[in-house]
């Protein structure tokens, strides 16, 4: 009603027909508006609401694609629109802050595992062969009767033939022969001082015999320095020996006799046996 007492027209032009009387004022739209924005804030910052509303934003988005897709041009519809693929990608990430990623570094096909410090097999160090000490010279000890002066005297002889290469029936017949003229003793002559100032181990008188085979130097064996030296004098035997036709198959006695010239040409003999056990253990 009006201030004139005339009831208000509907229809008339001066109230507007959409007009209610409980329209909210402008403030209270302004605060719910504020509090409608607050609430979508919190929902978006809340994980599980940003997925939903990223997956409703992703199906709102398609529909719109797929109304806007242009059915005469295939190329272009095949390729998602920039904003649905954004909105896959949020949708994925969020997804999947939970879970752990898994490693995004590139393989190769040469790429292999590196094994473990443990699993690795240790170089084998060849270990240093011990130096294998000398073996000592055996001992020989004196056999067929003899002293161990004697015995050295025989080792001595025996060594000697060995070096000039002369074989086992030579120094056999060396030894026997040295038995007989010296009994395997290195002797000095009294006729010759010279030969005392050489180590001796008897002395005798037989004219200017001297050494273990009894050579005279004025025979033209050797000097007396030479003849009183036990491996010279084997050498210069054993080297008339071998000039002999046929020594080794001549029997023992007939064989010294022909260096010797002595004048027991058979008292050799009976020394073979002896020489030959003797000869024996020193070539072991």
């Amino acid at each position: 009603m009006r201030d004139n007492g005339t009831p208000d027209d509907p229809n008339s032009p001066g109230r507007p027909a959409d007009r209610l009387d409980d329209t909210p004022s402008t403030e209270w739209t302004t605060t719910a508006s504020t509090a409608t924005r607050r609430t979508r804030l919190r929902a978006l910052l809340n994980p599980r609401a940003r997925l939903v509303v990223a997956a409703g934003t992703a199906c709102c988005l398609g529909l719109v694609g797929v109304s806007q897709l242009d059915l005469g041009a295939p190329d272009r519809a095949a390729k998602p629109a920039p904003a649905v693929e954004l909105a896959e990608r949020a949708a994925l990430d969020a997804a999947s802050r939970g879970l752990a990623r898994p490693s995004t570094a590139p393989t190769t096909p040469s790429a292999s595992p590196s094994p473990s410090l443990s699993a690795t097999p240790k170089p084998k160090v060849k270990s240093t062969p011990k130096a294998k000490p000398k073996p000592k010279p055996r001992r020989i000890v004196p056999v067929a009767g003899l002293n161990r002066t004697q015995m050295d005297n025989a080792t001595k002889i025996v060594r000697a033939g060995r070096e000039m290469g002369v074989p086992r029936r030579g120094l056999v017949i060396a030894v026997a022969t040295a038995m007989q003229e010296s009994t395997l003793l290195n002797y000095a002559s009294g006729v010759l001082p010279e030969s005392q100032s050489y180590p001796h181990q008897a002395v005798g008188w037989d004219h200017d015999s001297v050494g273990l085979f009894q050579q005279r130097p004025s025979s033209g064996w050797g000097t007396v320095a030479q003849l009183m030296d036990p491996e010279y004098a084997t050498q210069a035997f054993l080297a008339a020996l071998e000039e002999i036709p046929g020594w080794q198959d001549l029997p023992l006695s007939v064989a010294a006799q022909a260096v010797q010239i002595s004048a027991f040409p058979d008292a050799y003999a009976q020394h073979e046996w002896l020489a030959g056990e003797v000869v024996a253990e020193v070539l072991g």
